[in-house]
């Protein structure tokens, strides 16, 4: 299992590296293309990958940083990094959509000339290395499970319609004169840009906010917690993500009669096993004997206090 899951880490790192390079490498060509020909769609595309290039980045360090082991000064470790750097990629995102949507406006009144020729073939040639890389990410990667992966393939598929965007505004400007198609398909990518830009804050400052992870249901932790035969209630519940990927829980839990230690470990085994299925990857679980002033109280005035901490790495 851990050999799969290091085996599965690397696989997403190194698909990560060739991925960041060639969007990296694409995302400068078409800036200096839109530059020398004179196109928003161009220049708002290229603004695009530098989202997705910013992302993969994020997605890197996470994981590198990820790997820094835990010490008295972080006591979770580095993890917490790729949220912040999420909220400044976010916040990028939205500013670089603003600009587009300002440069826009001027441009549907005065349609500037547009290299058309060169537009279109540095737009395919955009499509092409968004495929490739969209590609190589399903092949190779696990853009499915891990957050961290899955938030970067979904940001080069988007690119990829930008692409298409400026490909069909370099075709109406072609065959059709329509000087306005070159501003119209960079709203629309500036649209995609800021969509992009507030979710990725939205969830950022959710997490820094220790809101209740949305691949969590409370309902469902409750039912486990509460239905356990040796628990009569439950208190002072907090669930959080640490980052993506790794959610948390600590609770108080009241259990019927005194408990030795040994079958305090058992409950907390069984319920740890219980909660992983359920997203819940560090656990911390304070028993505490049943006694009628506590019952009803917020605040926890433990007699027996054991605490489980695991971690499990999917």
């Amino acid at each position: 299992m851990a050999h799969n899951h290091s085996h599965s880490h690397g696989a997403n790192k190194k698909i990560l590296w060739i991925s960041f390079i060639i969007i990296t490498s694409y995302m400068v060509v078409e800036a200096i293309g839109g530059f020398l020909t004179n196109s928003l769609a161009l220049l708002s595309d290229a603004g695009h990958m530098l989202s997705d290039s910013i992302s993969l980045g994020i997605a890197l360090i996470a994981f590198t940083l990820g790997e820094k082991a835990a010490d008295y000064s972080k006591t979770y470790g580095y993890k917490r990094f790729e949220i912040l750097a999420a909220v400044v990629n976010g916040v990028t995102l939205v500013l670089i959509a603003l600009y587009i949507f300002y440069e826009a406006i001027d441009r549907f009144q005065n349609p500037p000339e547009v290299a058309s020729v060169g537009m279109l073939w540095i737009a395919v040639i955009g499509l092409l290395v968004n495929i490739l890389v969209a590609w190589i990410m399903m092949r190779g990667a696990d853009v499915k499970e891990n957050l961290n992966m899955r938030g970067a393939y979904l940001h080069v598929l988007s690119d990829l319609l930008g692409s298409v965007g400026a490909i069909i505004a370099a075709l109406l400007i072609i065959f059709f004169d329509f000087g306005w198609a070159d501003p119209l398909a960079s709203v629309i990518v500036a649209a995609l840009v800021l969509r992009s830009g507030y979710y990725v804050v939205k969830s950022s400052v959710h997490v820094l906010m220790e809101g209740t992870p949305s691949n969590v249901v409370m309902d469902e932790i409750l039912a486990v917690l509460q239905k356990h035969p040796s628990i009569t209630s439950i208190h002072d519940l907090h669930i959080w993500t640490i980052t993506s990927g790794l959610n948390a829980l600590s609770c108080h839990a009241v259990v019927a009669t005194e408990m030795t230690i040994s079958e305090s470990e058992e409950v907390l085994c069984e319920l740890e096993h219980d909660l992983l299925h359920l997203n819940i990857h560090h656990v911390t679980i304070q028993l505490q004997t049943s006694r009628p002033e506590q019952e009803d109280s917020i605040l926890c005035r433990a007699e027996v206090v054991i605490d489980a901490h695991a971690h499990h790495h999917h």
